[in-house]
C-alpha cells in the first residue's frame, strides 16, 4: 500500500484515493474550434513516463479535494505533493 499525504488530512492510506491522471494540462482555450483528432489528442494522449511523473489525485474518502502528486512510477515512492494552483517543484532527476 502506498501512504499518500493529503494538504488537508494529512498521510491516508491510497484507498482512500482516486487516481486522476496526468496534472498540469491545460484545457484548450476554444475547444469548438478543435477538430476531432485535436479533440482525441487532448483527451486521451498522455505521457507515460518511467520515473518522475506529476499526477493529480482525489481524496474521495476523506475531504473530497483534488492536489498534485510527483511519483516515481517505476518505485511507487511520493517525491511531492502540492495543491492544484502550486506550481510544480523543481525535483532532481525529475523530467516532468
Amino acid at each position: 500500500m502506498i501512504l499518500i499525504e493529503c494538504p488537508n488530512c494529512g498521510p491516508r492510506d491510497e484507498t482512500e484515493y482516486h487516481y486522476g491522471g496526468q496534472a498540469h494540462v491545460p484545457y484548450p482555450e476554444d475547444p469548438h474550434a478543435l477538430s476531432d483528432q485535436e479533440w482525441a489528442r487532448y483527451l486521451f494522449y498522455r505521457r507515460n513516463t518511467k520515473g518522475l511523473f506529476a499526477e493529480r489525485w482525489v481524496h474521495s474518502g476523506g475531504c473530497r479535494k483534488w492536489f498534485n502528486v510527483v511519483r516515481d512510477t517505476a518505485s511507487y515512492r511520493i517525491e511531492a505533493v502540492y495543491g492544484l494552483g502550486d506550481p510544480r517543484p523543481t525535483l532532481p532527476g525529475g523530467d516532468l
